[in-house]
């Protein structure tokens, strides 16, 4: 019992570990239960990539050893979400994540989340790696999986809110089109969002606090925009992983948002306080 309370313990004492026993766990169902086509040569050359790479900074740079569990959760994110021909690309992409964490960094903020640079430049650069969502099947299993764990990481971290604001602009929009619009059958929408790249997107992805704006009420307008923008570009222009490419282009700005902060916050209490203020008023 008191082993059981020590992990438990240390289990809650950082966000990660719940993040990378998660992810371990979906490598692990996609492989055995999936059946992906797992090549070992792949999976060493992300690890290795990522673990190389953060060694270096923790040697050179001065960075935390501890540095070491965002670096193997970023070779996580490339093993579950990137598919490419060749195991150098796997290795290109995992020195690029972590390379660009340590180059473009502003305000102690990355510019891009480190698995989602490492997937679009790798995608871009090479024409030969891409996402695959269809690789998740549609099974509700995988939704209860993904949404399940990702509630309990995001919980720990506190940015619950991105992920569901995101999840639910994404979904409302593709009801309306697909259901209310084109009057396809529910199981048409139901099967847009029954992929497992989309709920990790979701809950691992676009959650990072290290690109998402400090504020919430930002970070919730943000999250809607990028569900927005990836809506429209997997509709109207059928780009395969559309929000990750949307996160790729929005991040850089998270910055400029928190730069901003202060006065948008400010403009949209003022606003809100005004509206109370209204409402008060009709209601005497």
């Amino acid at each position: 019992m008191h082993t059981l309370r020590n992990t438990l313990v240390w289990l809650r004492s950082d966000g990660r570990h719940f993040q990378i026993i998660a992810q371990i766990s979906f490598l692990c169902y996609g492989v055995l239960l999936l059946g992906w086509d797992a090549d070992w040569k792949n999976y060493l050359a992300i690890f290795s990539g990522v673990i190389v790479a953060q060694g270096l900074a923790i040697r050179f740079a001065g960075f935390p050893m501890d540095s070491l569990k965002s670096a193997l959760i970023t070779g996580l994110g490339l093993s579950l979400l990137m598919k490419a021909n060749d195991p150098w690309l796997f290795l290109f992409a995992a020195l690029l994540a972590i390379g660009m964490k340590f180059l473009t960094k502003v305000n102690g903020k990355h510019l891009w989340n480190p698995a989602n640079f490492g997937i679009v430049a790798a995608a871009f650069l090479s024409g030969d790696a891409w996402i695959s969502p269809g690789q998740w099947g549609s099974s509700a299993l995988i939704i209860f999986i993904v949404g399940t764990a990702g509630l309990a990481v995001l919980s720990n971290i506190k940015r619950l809110e991105t992920g569901l604001a995101f999840l639910i602009t994404f979904a409302a929009l593709e009801y309306i089109r697909t259901v209310l619009y084109l009057g396809w059958e529910h199981d048409v929408f139901l099967l847009k969002l029954t992929n497992g790249s989309l709920w990790l997107f979701s809950f691992f992805m676009i959650t990072d606090p290290m690109t998402t704006p400090n504020h919430r009420k930002l970070r919730i307008g943000w999250a809607m925009i990028v569900g927005a923008i990836s809506f429209y570009l997997a509709n109207f222009y059928f780009v395969n992983g559309a929000p990750f490419w949307t996160l790729f282009f929005l991040t850089p700005f998270t910055p400029l948002l928190d730069r901003l902060s202060p006065r948008i916050t400010s403009f949209m209490w003022k606003n809100e306080s005004t509206t109370k203020k209204h409402i008060q008023h009709q209601s005497i």
